[in-house]
């Protein structure tokens, strides 16, 4: 994390990401131009590492300047550009690349366009490293876009907060801070976490996203990633863990405003660990613990068999695959205890008792949270 100023700011692109799309931009331009030898102007301030990296890497030659477009003294608007600093030569005939760092609004690129109209050049290419397609109001063609990237402010790579940041050879993005409590609830089959969910999303105002009814819920409804999910099921495939990701992501979403989530049924891998790790970090929060319940086997195996005379479920009644799925968790699942015992959120309670006993272990943990 970044603080510069009152702001906090998180890792965005990375400084290896930015070369490679600087240098994809440089070979792609001097391909498009061919034996031409453009005059690549760079709008200061923002610009000038971008520009600095890119000219390195364009393998032809090419002439450089720089050209700031500022403010009426006083005046803070974005929207009111007018004065033009440092166009000094003659651009008569040339073809004239912008090399712009981030274009959002698109009102410098309004200026830019007025201003290079009267020094009838032969072609005026517009290329920027960072685009924000949400922010964009005009119509003027972009010619290179390196990165697309979502309305949120960014510093870094020439990009600044009130004067810090510019100096940075990464990018980062403003954090704002939701103060969730979001917990992954763990246990063996026959454990207990569906009945303990629904007492703690209540007592704690959480939303309780089950894998299984997200996914249920999908296909039912015949949604997009419930079709996509179905067309491996069919297939007697493993539904990827994009797709299963992408359907908690927008659970998490619908409910932005929540106090927290507790997840029931995912991760059960390392990699589904990681990927939801990178969700919540997108939004702006964190996997605060994960609480498992934890029980031996031979109550699990008589809890699951009690379950069965009422449940209907073929797998509760049969003594071996009752085992046989324990014994899954255990070689799969349980894994996961060693990847969140190293971040320090590994939360293990015991699951055997009465509900309200369970519940109050429970909600020990949760209180520490």
């Amino acid at each position: 994390m970044l603080q510069l100023h009152d702001l906090k700011f998180k890792p965005f692109i990375s400084s290896e990401k930015i070369d490679e799309v600087v240098t994809r931009m440089a070979i792609q331009i001097a391909n498009d131009l061919g034996d031409e030898v453009p005059v690549f102007v760079g709008i200061l301030n923002g610009s000038f590492m971008f520009v600095s990296d890119f000219v390195k890497k364009y393998p032809k030659p090419c002439e450089v300047t720089f050209i700031k477009l500022a403010s009426y003294e006083g005046v803070k608007s974005t929207e009111d550009i007018q004065r033009l600093i440092g166009l000094t030569q003659d651009l008569s005939g040339r073809t004239v690349v912008i090399l712009e760092d981030i274009i959002d609004s698109g009102n410098t690129l309004y200026e830019v366009h007025r201003i290079f109209k009267n020094e009838k050049v032969k072609k005026l290419i517009i290329a920027t490293l960072f685009y924000k397609p949400e922010a964009y109001k005009k119509d003027f063609k972009l010619h290179y876009v390196g990165l697309e990237i979502p309305n949120k402010f960014i510093v870094g790579y020439g990009l600044d907060y009130d004067g810090l940041g510019r100096d940075l050879p990464e990018v980062y993005q403003l954090k704002t801070d939701i103060e969730m409590t979001n917990i992954v609830l763990f246990g063996p089959p026959g454990a207990g976490k569906g009945t303990q969910a629904e007492f703690l999303k209540k007592k704690y105002n959480l939303v309780h996203i089950s894998t299984g009814d997200v996914f249920r819920y999908n296909i039912k409804n015949k949604t997009d990633l419930g079709n996509l999910a179905k067309s491996y099921m069919d297939k007697g495939e493993l539904v990827p863990d994009e797709v299963t990701i992408d359907m908690l992501a927008a659970e998490v979403e619908k409910n932005s405003d929540a106090n927290g989530f507790i997840f029931d049924g995912f991760p059960r891998t390392n990699a589904q660990a990681k990927a939801l790790d990178k969700l919540m970090v997108s939004k702006d929060s964190q996997i605060n613990a994960m609480v498992a319940l934890e029980v031996d086997d031979e109550v699990l195996v008589g809890r699951l068999l009690e379950r069965g005379k009422t449940s209907g479920r073929a797998d509760d009644a049969d003594e071996s695959i009752i085992k046989n799925r324990i014994k899954e968790y255990y070689s799969k699942t349980a894994i996961l205890k060693d990847y969140y015992s190293v971040q320090d959120k590994y939360y293990g309670v015991d699951g055997v008792g009465s509900i309200d006993e369970i519940t109050i272990r429970l909600s020990e943990v949760l209180d520490k949270l």
